[in-house]
């Protein structure tokens, strides 16, 4: 077992970061406190893998966890050369654990999967003849989603679609990070330095052939998910201002309206006033002016505040991530033709 305490590095700032092996398929699963799914994940994703003939190497990576999943994976590491475990120093998010196992990523191919089983692992093999295909990148489409309930189901619809309008990268609709990516894709990925990262958005940014395959989502295997509604907005919030200027342009159509309308209201009133004697309306009338205005404004300066801090995040320049430690046998593992039957 070899064990690396200190190395604090960012991994993200070179292409090709770790040695990719070309008979190897490197299955990342990023992971924050899911002691309760972790051991059904691997029974079925091990003998899945080890019948399929080829080489893999199953990657963990540590978000930070606090329950005992490292242990866990610790234990099985020393006795399965196939199982590495990349820990991070502290929780940084998914999107920074999924670059993370990037990165550290040894295979010719390589697929992303959640730990909590929705999305499954036994159509690993229909990406991999996809990729044999041609396909640089394969995503994986959601044709049904068990388990959620119907307004989050139809809130994604929406996002995926307005998010797809706004974006200049044709980001596919219902999909989510369950998808394989060969080595150019990957290495073409560990180029883009952002430290904001929609990495939804980034596979579909790099380009090259894709392929794209239909099916049902599941219900968690175990365990609770981690992700609040809170959450979720904010990563909408990430999709959008990442990828797109257009909510700036909105803003900008908003406030012209608005102007436009509230500066026709004061001329009739004016006018009127001036014509027939009339006084003007009083309170009621300019409450909910100002209340309408005011709102408009801190709208538009909240939208301001999202793009201004991204660009004070990435001047900062640091690291997407820091690695605690590196858990991986000695033992080698054995090495087989990948795709061969």
């Amino acid at each position: 077992m070899r064990i690396s305490d200190c190395d604090f590095s960012l991994a993200l700032s070179r292409q090709g970061s770790a040695a990719a092996d070309t008979d190897l398929l490197t299955v990342v699963i990023p992971f924050l406190n899911e002691q309760e799914v972790l051991p059904i994940c691997l029974s079925r994703l091990r003998p899945l893998l080890r019948g399929q003939g080829y080489p893999y190497e199953i990657l963990f990576v540590d978000d930070g966890s606090t329950d005992d999943s490292v242990a866990l994976l610790r234990t099985l590491a020393t006795t399965d050369p196939s199982i590495r475990i990349v820990c991070l120093s502290r929780n940084f998010g998914k999107e920074a654990a999924m670059s993370a196992g990037l990165a550290h990523a040894r295979g010719a191919v390589v697929v992303i999967l959640d730990a909590d089983l929705q999305d499954p692992p036994e159509l690993i093999p229909s990406m991999v003849q996809a990729w044999k295909a041609g396909a640089d990148v394969v995503c994986m489409r959601r044709r049904s989603r068990s388990g959620e309930g119907l307004v989050k189901r139809l809130s994604a619809y929406a996002y995926y679609r307005l998010l797809s309008r706004l974006s200049r990268s044709r980001i596919p609709s219902d999909t989510g990070d369950f998808r394989l990516m060969s080595r150019r894709a990957v290495d073409a990925l560990l180029k883009l330095p952002e430290r904001c990262r929609y990495m939804k958005g980034l596979y579909a940014w790099i380009g090259m052939p894709t392929t794209v395959i239909d099916y049902d989502r599941a219900s968690r295997a175990a365990g609770k998910t981690k992700w609040t509604f809170l959450d979720l907005f904010g990563l909408a919030m990430e999709g959008m201002t990442s990828f797109s200027t257009a909510p700036l342009r909105w803003a900008t159509a908003v406030g012209a309206v608005v102007a436009l309308l509230g500066g026709g209201f004061g001329l009739a009133i004016v006018i009127k006033a001036f014509v027939s004697g009339d006084e003007a309306p009083g309170y009621p009338s300019l409450m909910a002016m100002m209340t309408l205005f005011s709102g408009i404004q801190l709208l538009t300066i909240g939208l301001l505040g999202e793009y201004l801090g991204k660009t004070y995040i990435e001047s900062k320049q640091r690291p997407i991530y820091l690695v605690k430690e590196i858990i991986e046998s000695t033992r080698p593992a054995v090495a087989t033709q990948l795709g061969d039957e």
